[in-house]
């Protein structure tokens, strides 16, 4: 029977809350196996690793967490759970309510979206609503449109750009 260790186990250095996973790059097709990996935070949006990679800048990483704030306020993404608002009561008939009531304050972001969408035009928005609000990889979008590989992060950035200059942001954002 082995012995079991005395020594006690070592503490990591830190604890990281982050969901981190590790991706393959590239790997050998005969073999399958990994031959380069990365490791990935599940939580990190695809602007924010744009951000943290200096693919755009602070005042393009502000204007588009804007966008995604009035995304989520607006309550505009699809539910995952049932709407528990008005449950009929035994003398109702089982139907739809007759008028779906939404927040003054949800109504209003909605409104300031559709602005902004409005603003970027039909050309940006739809790469701007799929990286910045649906969560889409950079690769995943540019192959959703059918553009060539690399050539959504200059989209973007245009789209960003306009995006700032629709929020009125200064050119020059201090770091984060």
């Amino acid at each position: 029977m082995p012995r079991k260790s005395t020594k006690p186990k070592a503490k990591p250095l830190h604890s990281d809350p982050r969901p981190l996973v590790e991706q393959s790059i590239t790997e050998d097709h005969k073999t399958k196996r990994m031959i380069r990996s990365v490791t990935v935070n599940q939580a990190e949006s695809p602007l924010s690793w744009l951000h943290a990679r200096g693919h755009i800048t602070n005042m393009q990483f502000i204007a588009g967490e804007k966008l995604r704030r009035e995304y989520e306020d607006a309550a505009l993404g699809p539910r995952i759970t049932m709407h528990w608002g008005e449950t009929p009561n035994r003398k109702q008939r089982r139907a739809a309510p007759a008028l779906y009531q939404c927040s003054e304050r949800a109504l209003r972001a909605k409104d300031r979206f559709d602005e902004a969408i409005e603003v970027l035009g039909k050309d940006l928005s739809d790469i701007a609503w799929r990286i910045i609000c649906a969560g889409e990889a950079m690769p995943a979008a540019e192959r959703g449109m059918g553009w060539p590989a690399r050539s959504g992060k200059l989209v973007l950035r245009i789209a960003l750009d306009r995006l700032a200059e629709y929020y009125q942001l200064p050119d020059r954002y201090p770091g984060l």
